[in-house]
């Protein structure tokens, strides 16, 4: 549970499945996601993510930038992210801006999970 969002996470085995339980995804919690993804990332040696955004509602292109922290983060050290469960107005910002050319969209969490194992 952060300070001031709602979140799960939960690991199986070598993947981590970040659960996003808000409907705006937005400059107000952007900050402490980016810090979360910093310390899940860097401190706990997680190289595959999952970002679970079935919750998410509204997201705003400090959402976004929050993902990419993820992405990079994760690229610089050999990891993979999979998004999984967009809504549909998620998806939309997603595909315009263009972000599912460099980030794997999945339906559901478990096709990502299934896709994470195999990589």
């Amino acid at each position: 549970m952060g300070e001031n969002f709602n979140y799960e996470l939960k690991k199986i085995g070598d993947i981590a499945i970040f659960k996003l339980n808000e409907k705006r995804f937005d400059s107000t919690i952007a900050g402490f996601v980016k810090g979360e993804f910093t310390i899940l990332l860097h401190t706990e040696d997680v190289r595959k993510l999952i970002i679970d955004l079935s919750e998410v509602d509204y997201c705003d292109s400090s959402g976004l930038s929050s993902i990419l922290l993820a992405f990079r983060i994760l690229q610089s050290n050999e990891g993979h992210i999979r998004l999984a469960s967009p809504t549909k107005n998620v998806k939309t910002l997603i595909d315009i801006s263009q972000l599912n050319r460099v980030l794997t969209i999945c339906n559901t969490v478990n096709e990502a999970i299934k896709d994470l194992e195999a990589v």
